[in-house]
């Protein structure tokens, strides 16, 4: 391998970035970002491996869950509170079920650039550049708008440092205390459909907090009980951007990408030889690649050797978007290569992706029983091939959007247009996630009862 520096990416072929017309201005904000402070910190990003290394060894969990794609218009606290919210209700009820500790990584301040797959747009026949993420330029179908502008970058950091800083405290502060948040998955159980379903692991829930108390267990004299540790997460897509905050640790004098504690390599961007596969083999983050449906055994194996040459346990995810009709016959010699090399790495399922599909009215949508299939099949393969399924990825809203069709609640294509307002991918809502999670639950509690 060629030396690696936090620019060396800039020698490769590069995908999936905007055109800045204005270079000095570009190199300008880039300067400043690199005198700006990290967002996350060396050490927090260490804790993050160290729970990754324990999940890829099948003694934990991962939930990664968030937005498609954070908005500066969208952006205020009852949002961040409410997702903060769901991924909790969601990791409670995985917690309990599996008898495992969950490790929760959010889609959140950072996640404000996208993939495209063209790079225009074209309504009644005037064509646009794309909307790639309010990192890079404007949702708004206008020639103005859609102009790539640096100065965005200053804006997505500050969003960043002020989403981090109000999460930390729900995170510290009290709204994260296993009573509290049991209290919601309750009112969650009252108010479904399927409550019968979801009573029973409530109520085990329920008891077990109440022995913890009479046993002297209580926030009062275990933190674990009022606090939690929350991790933010976003594609790695804007290479300027990530550069620019990628900082040396003082105490270990490695790199670390500090714009988030884990960032990720999409289906689109992940070619051996390019930018992204180049800048993110030289950070120490936890990182995670996107595989599709197309991925060989041969080319999986050829990135883990690049990204992970050591074979750490906890630094790498593989992130299969497969699709519920292409999962079955495609994930099954992945990873029985993987396992066969002995690579250590976290399987996470993103069940989303794959299963994406236009309603008749044109927007786009995904099904909540094709999102439950993907999952299942996951959950299915690995029990097969003897191996651990480690997680699940989300694009996933604490808002009560209708944007995923399905559910408890029958969300139809025609209920899409009540309240869709997603910028680009659409999301489950906090009911259909909270389902999502009492069944995941299940299959967890099954996974891992067959390792014991």
């Amino acid at each position: 391998m060629t030396h690696w520096s936090a620019r060396s990416w800039r020698e490769k072929p590069i995908q999936q970035q905007p055109n800045y017309t204005d270079k000095a201005q570009l190199q300008q904000v880039e300067q400043q970002l690199k005198t700006f402070p990290p967002l996350v910190f060396a050490e927090e990003i260490r804790s993050l491996r160290a729970q990754l290394s324990k999940v890829s060894q099948g003694h934990g969990f991962l939930l990664q869950g968030g937005d498609c794609a954070e908005s500066f218009a969208d952006f205020n606290a009852p949002k961040i509170r409410d997702t903060f919210k769901v991924i909790l209700q969601m990791a409670i009820v995985m917690t309990f079920a599996g008898s495992c500790p969950v490790t929760k990584v959010a889609r959140m301040a950072g996640q404000y650039a996208k993939p495209r797959s063209s790079d225009e747009e074209t309504i009644d026949g005037i064509s646009l550049p794309s909307y790639r993420g309010d990192i890079i330029n404007g949702s708004d179908f206008t020639e103005l708008a859609r102009v790539p502008d640096p100065q965005r970058m200053l804006q997505a950091y500050h969003h960043s440092a002020a989403t981090l800083n109000l999460l930390r405290a729900f995170a510290q502060g009290g709204l994260a205390d296993l009573h509290k948040v049991h209290k919601w998955n309750m009112s969650f159980v009252a108010a479904n459909p399927l409550k019968e379903k979801y009573l029973e692991v409530a109520e085990q829930i329920q008891s077990a907090l109440k022995f913890m108390e009479v046993v002297g267990i209580t926030a009062q004299t275990n933190a674990t009980i009022h606090e939690t540790q929350l991790f933010t997460s976003h594609e790695a897509l804007l290479l300027p951007y990530e550069e620019a905050l990628t900082r040396t640790d003082t105490l270990t004098g490695l790199p670390y990408d500090c714009s988030a504690h884990m960032v990720w390599i999409g289906e689109r961007t992940r070619q051996l030889d390019h930018a992204h596969v180049e800048f993110m083999r030289g950070i120490h983050n936890p990182i995670g690649v996107k595989i599709g449906p197309t991925t060989t055994p041969d080319q999986l194996i050829a990135l883990l050797d690049v990204l992970n040459p050591h074979n750490e346990p906890g630094r790498m995810t593989l992130i299969t978007r497969m699709g519920a009709d292409k999962l079955a016959q495609a994930m099954p010699a992945l990873v029985r290569r993987v396992k066969a090399e002995g690579r250590h790495v976290v399987w996470s399922s993103d069940p989303m992706h794959g299963n994406t599909v236009k309603a008749e009215n044109g927007l786009k949508t995904r099904n909540f029983d094709a999102i439950h299939q993907e999952l299942r099949q996951f959950f299915a393969v690995h029990q097969a091939e003897g191996t651990y399924p480690g997680g699940v990825h989300l694009e996933m809203t604490g808002e009560d959007v209708t944007e995923c069709t399905g559910g408890a609640y029958q969300i139809s294509e025609q209920d899409l247009t009540q309240r869709y307002r997603t910028q680009c991918d659409p999301r489950l809502n906090a009911d259909q996630v909270l389902e999502l999670a009492f069944l995941v639950a299940d299959s967890l509690r099954e996974a891992r009862q067959g390792r014991g």
